[in-house]
């Protein structure tokens, strides 16, 4: 259990919590409601279909709404000062997210000469990070992001029937309350604490 008196784990069911529209829709089609987007992008851009799809779910588990802790949003988790580099004028826009992620990913993938592994760990932790270790960063956090993407990007299930596994799973949300009053809902529990097990 999470040590932090700000956290309290909540276990949430994702078919019993409201949601936007556009989390309603990925959640009960997972990602069969972006298909077409996604693919659309890919080709424009020339990155694999299925490359995308393990990204966004990964990023977001094809909720377009989605904004990390950090501040990245929609379904490829983009930046804000990413998002304007690329054009992207709403992030929480599924097209507009989309032709700027995989843009975006199609820059690090010739970045990193093909290197699908190099190219996620920058995607995740900046393209100087990679650089600088010469590899995947010793980051738990990249490298736990990068093996999720490569075991759901290597595997033999169609990503959209993952997703659906990925979404119907109850996920730990934790509570924190900033100093200043302000509650956040998040999936990362508080620094040092393990998650508890079920």
């Amino acid at each position: 259990m999470p040590s932090d008196p700000r956290y309290r784990i909540y276990r949430v069911d994702p078919d019993s919590v409201p949601a936007t529209a556009g989390r309603r829709a990925a959640s009960r089609a997972s990602l069969a409601v972006f298909t077409d987007a996604i693919r659309a992008a890919a080709e424009r851009y020339q990155v694999d279909q299925r490359l995308v799809e393990a990204v966004i779910l990964v990023e977001s588990a094809g909720n377009p709404d989605a904004v990390s802790s950090k501040g990245a949003r929609g379904l490829m988790q983009l930046m804000p000062a990413r998002a304007a580099a690329l054009g992207v004028r709403n992030a929480f826009n599924p097209i507009e997210n989309l032709d700027g992620g995989v843009r975006h990913l199609r820059d690090l993938l010739r970045s990193f000469a093909g290197d699908v592994t190099l190219a996620l760990a920058a995607y995740n932790a900046g393209e100087a990070a990679v650089r600088n270790y010469r590899g995947v960063p010793p980051y738990p956090e990249t490298q736990a992001y990068v093996r999720r993407i490569r075991s759901l990007y290597d595997g033999a299930a169609p990503l959209t029937e993952t997703a659906a596994a990925v979404l119907s799973t109850p996920q730990e949300v934790y509570r924190r309350v900033e100093a200043d009053g302000t509650v956040v809902f998040t999936n990362l529990p508080p620094r040092g604490a393990s998650r508890p097990t079920p």
